[in-house]
């Protein structure tokens, strides 16, 4: 059971911006005298190792001003030419963090390649060098755990990669403090292979990072095991026959869903949509990570319904055809079309009264039966005398 302090924070929560600020300026301070200090000292005491760590440091701090614009503009509520709300801002910065990282990664890597060609002409590590890293590795390590626990409670994938960053960052120290132990034991080429292992890190990190961002940007759905639990909600509601169609796709720390229901055909306009509302209430109770549902209601699951569609005539049509079936009936009060398997239904309601009795009412139907045989609009056509309540 979650204290109150461990709660997940709502997408709507003003909070939310000022805590993701807050955690990334931390972060900010933390990784700029982390730079400062590793840079300087890996110049002083001769550790390449340690100068790739301040590198990655530094690429941390680039990272962290990219993560406070995103925060500043997804924040923002959804506009005219923004309908869905500017959260792909963030995963636009996930991308841009990534490609970041693995681009660092690289250069350490080759920077530290050449070095080890020449490994004779290497200066001594100094053992300043071990306790910068060991610094280093601690103040990491206390990064991440408090900005992954910031991005879960918001539930923001830019922050929680960006406290895995963090992690990275503490491996890389751990990394580099081994290589530095190992080079002062006399491995000198310690050094330099530990600069190497640290760059293929931030390599392969950073390719997560963009991998991940990308697949959202193209509108990858969620996870099967999502998908499915979205499923059964929608199809566990009152009312819903089937599901037809059912689409996902993520935005940043929310959710989209676009879903196609069955419905009863014969039932009114308004009783589906009450059926989809409720279908859409329920998903967004259930499944939290879901900010938005559209539910499209279909009468029928029909894999030709496009097709059929263009073929099925208008109101004003199907008016005119059906007035010869109900030559010497008055006028209707209400007709209602039931377009149902390429076939078209009509209901009839006539004036309370209008019959004397059901013989009169039968003898109607079997007039407009016997006229409905052979028709090329009509599969079926009903007649009711709708009785009003009075005041």
């Amino acid at each position: 059971m979650k204290n109150k302090d461990q709660m997940d924070i709502p997408f709507d929560d003003p909070r939310r911006h000022a805590m993701a600020n807050k955690s990334t300026w931390v972060s900010v301070i933390v990784n700029t005298l982390l730079t400062l200090l590793q840079i300087v000292v890996g110049f002083v005491a001769h550790s390449q190792s340690l100068i790739a760590d301040g590198m990655h440091s530094l690429s941390d701090l680039v990272c962290d001003f990219l993560v406070l614009v995103a925060s500043h503009h997804s924040k923002n509520p959804a506009d005219e030419g923004h309908p869905y709300g500017h959260g792909r801002v963030e995963t636009a910065a996930s991308f841009v963090l990534g490609a970041i990282l693995a681009a660092t990664g690289g250069a350490i890597m080759g920077a530290a390649a050449i070095k080890l060609q020449n490994i004779e002409s290497l200066p001594p590590v100094a053992p300043l060098a071990l306790w910068v890293a060991l610094v280093a590795l601690v103040a990491k390590e206390g990064l991440f755990r408090y900005m992954l626990h910031v991005g879960e409670r918001l539930r923001s994938p830019m922050l929680i990669a960006n406290a895995w960053h963090a992690r990275s960052d503490a491996a890389s120290s751990l990394v580099v403090a081994v290589g530095i132990g190992a080079n002062l034991m006399g491995f000198i080429y310690a050094d330099s292979v530990a600069a190497i292992v640290v760059g293929f890190m931030i390599v392969r990190m950073g390719i997560v990072f963009a991998w991940d961002a990308f697949q959202e940007l193209i509108d990858a759905g969620l996870s099967i095991d999502e998908v499915n639990s979205i499923r059964q909600t929608l199809i566990d509601t009152p009312g819903v026959v089937n599901l037809h169609e059912l689409r996902t796709r993520r935005m940043a720390h929310r959710a989209l869903v676009d879903a196609h229901i069955l419905v009863d055909p014969r039932i009114s306009v308004s009783e589906g949509h009450n059926i989809a509302e409720r279908a859409r209430l329920r998903i967004l109770k259930s499944h939290p990570a879901v900010s938005d549902v559209l539910v499209h209601v279909d009468p029928e699951d029909d894999v030709d319904h496009d097709s059929n569609a263009e073929k099925m005539l208008s109101r004003e049509t199907l008016r005119l055809h059906l007035a010869p079936l109900l030559q010497g009936l008055p006028e209707p009060i209400k007709v209602v079309f039931h377009y149902i398997k390429g076939k078209v239904e009509a209901e009839i309601y006539l004036t309370h009264g209008f019959f004397e009795n059901a013989d009169a009412l039968q003898a109607a139907e079997d007039q407009v039966l016997g006229r409905l045989k052979g028709n090329e609009y009509f599969s079926a056509v009903s007649l009711n005398c709708l009785v009003d309540r009075k005041a």
